[in-house]
């Protein structure tokens, strides 16, 4: 249970402890119901228009709860998409995507919805000296997650909680 090594250790850090508070030590009901040798594909599919962020969470969250997942980014971070428009692909073990997909989808939301946001403020402010900056007042344990949604908003970030 590995995440992507590129990752800073808060971000990794965070990925571990809400996989802790979402499942424990194991998804009973998943683990309950598919058999252990089923396998599926799926789509992360964008439910509005904005910005998004959080696509290389989302694939730790999955590679942590299973190595062997393959994920597919289809956009770039911090890329306009639309309404109902396809951002990865994800194919594995259906018990390991089922168990991540809570998780990594609620990475994906809050960072593409604060990216989204912070682009929106980017644009308003757009010819004239104001600046978007970032915040410290974050929800605790995800300041490292926040900063880098402002920053592929569009926005700038001050200190060193977060990644490029």
């Amino acid at each position: 249970m590995t995440p992507n090594q590129t990752l800073p250790l808060k971000i990794i850090e965070s990925i571990r402890g809400a996989l802790a508070e979402d499942i424990g030590s194991g998804d009973v009901t998943t683990d309950s119901i598919v058999p252990a040798e089923a396998g599926m594909h799926g789509q992360i599919i964008a439910k509005q228009a904005g910005v998004v962020a959080g696509l290389d969470i989302a694939q730790a969250v999955y590679q942590t709860v299973d190595a062997q997942v393959e994920f597919q980014a289809r956009v770039q971070e911090g890329a306009q998409v639309e309404n109902r428009q396809v951002l990865a692909l994800v194919s594995g073990r259906t018990r390991s995507l089922l168990t991540a997909e809570r998780t990594a989808l609620n990475f994906l939301g809050r960072m593409s919805g604060i990216a989204t946001l912070t682009y929106q403020f980017v644009e308003a402010v757009a010819g004239t000296r104001a600046v978007i900056l970032d915040t410290r007042k974050t929800a605790p344990g995800l300041r490292a997650l926040d900063k880098l949604a402002v920053k592929r908003g569009a926005g700038r970030t001050t200190g060193s909680a977060c990644m490029t």
